[in-house]
């Protein structure tokens, strides 16, 4: 079995020479980091074909990656698909056309219904197929559709070698969910929880290391679920996993992205307290402070829980910041419910965080619930709650001004002469100093604060990192 998997996930480039004697490709990615991340995978899976990036939708292949979660998700591929149908026309038809991700994996059917000129349908768990699912469509002109969950884990089978991210890599280390939450679609379109083994994932975080990253962002659909199997049999923790990526050489920051409340344990909270690489710096997504909304969206905690949470965190990390989502308008929600998150997010105090109107996902509990909130009610609470969202963000930025902190610079700023970075808070950190690489942490003063970024000034040289080659420089610009 493993010996058939290699050879199909591996196999030689000109097995496949039907599909484009030119290979040029062109990626579209929507959504979250996951998606991101799944995207440079693909383009990794493609790359031993002689398939090269390109910079518009003019392209052989061009992959849509798409995300469900969203209002209007499946209306905003089709008006894409429309305007690429234009550019497959105007080739005589010489494009393929790939469709991937969580829309492909819930509506692959109606897809090719409404778009017949698609070619490929695949889902979020197969894209290491992609190299046979593409020679299948070139062998037989029919379009295919797979959004199968295989048994085997796509990430053990996807080429071991892959491109610089630069200086901030993601690594995923769990996919999938088995909360079940009313609202999403997550488990229906990624499937299950499931854990990568910590060997695949330090031998992954060591390979972006030499390839220039100086921070790793783990990533997962619920990262703190994690539960990998260990390098000597048993299982780590995310705790644990954390410890071990630390040790590695030349890496000086870590994060993880998106957790669960219910999975937040103590030993992890301790590892903000503990593991020096690991930034002040957590997205808690709690979607409301109504205990009566929470229990109707099948979120598995209250409010109680999440504040015991924040409190353990602060207690552990003074300087800790917290961000987090939020869904207005959720059925049924009242007044008194919508005030209760009010006044969760004045108490927690968010450095940053992201809201939305609840919006039905085709094939959810809440899609068909009762007690649907008026349109012009979600507006009015989403207005009133982002702007206290932003209130919050605008205080945390403007309290930074002034603190010496240490900045991870990434690449060039929006303007000549300036250099960009993140702070320990992910906050864009603006510097007009052409000196500084990609790649190296500087200690800063903070001058001034904007609502989206950080203006500061260099206080010494480097601390750590060497500048990137020219193709990493590139990249992280």
């Amino acid at each position: 079995m493993t010996d058939h998997h290699e050879t199909r996930a591996h196999a030689r480039p000109d097995a496949y020479s039907q599909i484009s004697p030119h290979r040029s490709l062109h990626v579209m990615t929507w959504g979250c980091q996951m998606n991101a991340y799944d995207s440079g995978r693909m383009e990794d899976v493609l790359r031993p074909l002689g398939f090269r990036s390109a910079t518009g939708p003019d392209a052989d292949l061009v992959i849509l990656n798409t995300c469900h979660i969203r209002e209007r998700a499946a209306e905003k591929l089709f008006s894409e698909l429309g305007r690429l149908r234009t550019l497959k026309e105007a080739r005589d038809g010489a494009m393929t056309i790939v469709v991937a991700g969580c829309v492909a994996q819930a509506e692959g059917t109606e897809i090719l219904t409404r778009a017949p000129f698609v070619d490929l349908v695949i889902g979020s768990q197969s894209y290491h197929r992609l190299p046979e699912l593409l020679a299948r469509r070139a062998r037989t002109g029919v379009p295919v559709i797979e959004t199968d969950f295989p048994a085997e884990q796509k990430f053990e089978l996807l080429p071991k070698d892959q491109a610089s991210q630069g200086p901030v890599a993601f690594l995923a280390i769990q996919e999938g969910c088995n909360k079940f939450c009313t609202f999403c679609v997550v488990p229906y379109t990624r499937g299950e929880e499931q854990s990568r083994p910590a060997a695949a994932i330090l031998a992954e975080a060591r390979l972006l290391v030499t390839k220039g990253a100086r921070e790793i962002a783990l990533l997962g659909q619920n990262v703190n679920a994690w539960h990998g199997e260990a390098p000597s049999g048993g299982q780590w923790s995310l705790a644990r996993l954390l410890a071990e990526l630390a040790e590695i050489p030349d890496l000086a920051r870590l994060r993880y992205t998106t957790s669960h409340p219910r999975d937040m344990r103590m030993e992890l909270i301790a590892a903000h307290r503990d593991n020096p690489k690991l930034l002040p710096f957590l997205h808690l997504p709690v979607q409301s402070g109504s205990d009566g909304i929470l229990k109707a969206m099948n979120r598995r905690h209250d409010t109680r829980l999440f504040r015991r949470i924040v409190d353990d965190l602060r207690a552990a990390r003074p300087d800790i910041a917290l961000s987090s989502d939020f869904i207005v308008g959720y059925p049924g929600e009242t007044d008194a419910d919508f005030e209760e998150t009010m006044n969760l997010v004045r108490e927690t105090r968010f450095a940053l965080a992201y809201s939305f109107k609840f919006s039905p996902r085709p094939g959810t509990p809440a899609a068909s619930a009762e007690n649907q909130v008026p349109e012009s009610v979600k507006d009015a609470r989403l207005q009133e709650l982002q702007a206290l969202l932003r209130d919050q963000q605008h205080a945390f930025n403007d309290a930074q001004v002034g603190r010496h902190f240490d900045v991870l610079f990434t690449g060039s700023g929006r303007h000549p002469g300036q250099i960009a970075g993140r702070s320990p808070y992910l906050q864009p950190v603006i510097v007009a100093d052409q000196k500084i690489g990609p790649g190296t942490i500087h200690e800063v003063t903070i001058t001034a604060a904007n609502p989206n970024s950080l203006m500061a000034n260099i206080v010494g040289g480097a601390i750590t990192g060497p500048a990137l080659t020219h193709e990493q420089e590139h990249k992280a610009a």
